[in-house]
């Protein structure tokens, strides 16, 4: 497998996180009250939480376009999906937030996205075409 493809792969799997997060982040925002109705989570959180999103998207999105990512940018966007995650179930774990089955379901569903992006950046990112900064 040549560099290029490597980094060309991981260049998708960003450009596509990307778009998850303008899209998820849109979403939030614009329909936070309306997805606060069905899932019992906190119209604020989520407009907040969509809020947070969009310059994440416009992070990742810059070094989807990059020619070769630096190893820092893949380390933080790793480390956000995974703090993402992390902070998506403890909220309602920890009793800071009281979701109803369907809010559990689009917390968890949510939750596995990210974490599933996250794997494969960095699973992408240690197949190598990375430069170290």
């Amino acid at each position: 497998m040549t560099d290029r493809f490597r980094q060309s792969s991981l260049q998708s799997i960003l450009a596509l996180d990307a778009a998850t997060c303008a899209i998820m982040g849109a979403l939030l925002v614009f329909a936070s009250g309306f997805i606060a109705s069905i899932t019992l989570v906190p119209a604020a959180l989520l407009f907040w939480a969509g809020l947070l999103l969009l310059p994440i998207a416009c992070f990742i999105g810059v070094f989807a376009r990059t020619p070769i990512v630096p190893t820092f940018a893949v380390q933080m966007i790793v480390l956000g999906n995974a703090l993402w995650v992390l902070v998506s179930v403890a909220l309602p774990m920890f009793g800071l937030i009281f979701p109803n089955g369907f809010g559990w379901m689009f917390i968890l569903s949510q939750a596995m996205v990210v974490a599933a992006f996250g794997g494969l950046e960095w699973f992408a990112s240690r197949r190598g075409g990375l430069i170290e900064i």
